[in-house]
């Protein structure tokens, strides 16, 4: 094992390929909500472009985008999963070994934390500004859900100022990981008719905006533990304290929510461990039995490289 952890063309490549590709897609990924926070989006009253619906178009674009790059970094090398619920997913699948799995998560979360800490420099002074004009404390309980922080999730409030219960933050995370992980399998599975390996990228990070979109305004569709965990370690790192961890919070209305931190890590490994099960026995024995023997997807987990010159399992 150590020596396959520094072979480039082994699993010491794959590790750097996931690090590079999990920094590349927070970067963009909450580098655009930073730019919706910190400078409302580019826009202006007088254009109508307020931190609301174009704001969070673009939000839902800046991350299908992000994911997109991301996958394009790393998915020759090691797949892409760039998501931890995606390896356990593909684990539980039988694509991906567990002995890898735990790497994989590691530097997963590194490239994570490593991306937030950029984002840190470049906006510490637009953050610091934000901050004094909204009166916020940074490391209060309004920092959580305040204009200045972009780092890690929370659940948000519906029309009329109700904020989103434990539970239903849960149940969100579980099925935007539910659906991300799915429909990854039916997009990747060779033997459903795929997109070929360049295009795949395009496509999963349309899957992204379709989530954000459609689920994304319960909890903000972390639907990746290593997306939130790794920059809400950097946030308590930089002053977020208790509004990070344990994940404390309140909004406008003086609505609190406390130890929030685990439902962005547990919910997403639930929802794609039921993507596993429920494609296992459905559309996985179906399409295997209708084009048995028909070169398709690896065995190891690749889930975006066109690998339709191997056997299928």
């Amino acid at each position: 094992m150590p020596s396959d952890l520094t072979s480039r063309t082994g699993l010491g490549g794959e590790l750097l390929a996931e690090f590079l590709g999990t920094m590349i897609l927070i970067l963009f990924g909450d580098g655009v909500v930073a730019v919706v926070l910190l400078f409302n989006g580019f826009g202006t009253p007088s254009l109508g472009l307020t931190s609301s619906s174009a704001s969070w178009l673009l939000i839902n674009w800046g991350w299908g985008f992000a994911v997109m790059l991301g996958v394009f970094v790393a998915g020759t090398i090691s797949g892409a999963h760039l998501n931890p619920a995606v390896t356990v997913g593909l684990a539980m699948k039988g694509a991906f070994p567990w002995r890898k799995v735990g790497w994989y998560a590691l530097f997963q979360f590194l490239g994570a934390w490593f991306a937030a800490l950029i984002l840190w420099v470049e906006y510490a002074n637009g953050m610091s500004s934000v901050e004094t004009a909204a009166k916020i404390t940074r490391g209060s309980l309004q920092s959580a859900t305040g204009p200045s922080q972009f780092f890690f999730t929370y659940p948000h409030n519906a029309i009329g100022g109700q904020i989103v219960p434990l539970w239903n933050a849960v149940f969100d995370e579980i099925l935007g990981t539910f659906l991300l992980v799915f429909l990854i399998f039916v997009i990747t599975d060779a033997r459903n008719s795929p997109p070929l390996s360049n295009l795949a990228p395009f496509i999963i990070g349309i899957l992204v905006v379709a989530i954000g979109m459609s689920f994304g305004t319960t909890s903000g569709y972390a639907i990746n533990p290593a997306r939130d965990f790794g920059p809400r370690v950097l946030a308590w790192m930089v002053g977020f304290g208790q509004a990070a961890f344990p994940g404390n919070g309140i909004n406008g209305l003086g609505q609190t929510f406390s130890w929030y931190f685990w439902v962005p890590i547990v919910a997403p490994l639930v929802g794609a461990i039921i993507a596993a099960l429920i494609y296992n026995v459905t559309l996985h024995p179906v399409l295997r039995d209708k084009f048995e023997k028909i070169p398709g997807a690896g065995t190891e987990g690749r889930t975006v490289r066109d690998e339709r010159s191997e056997l299928a399992d």
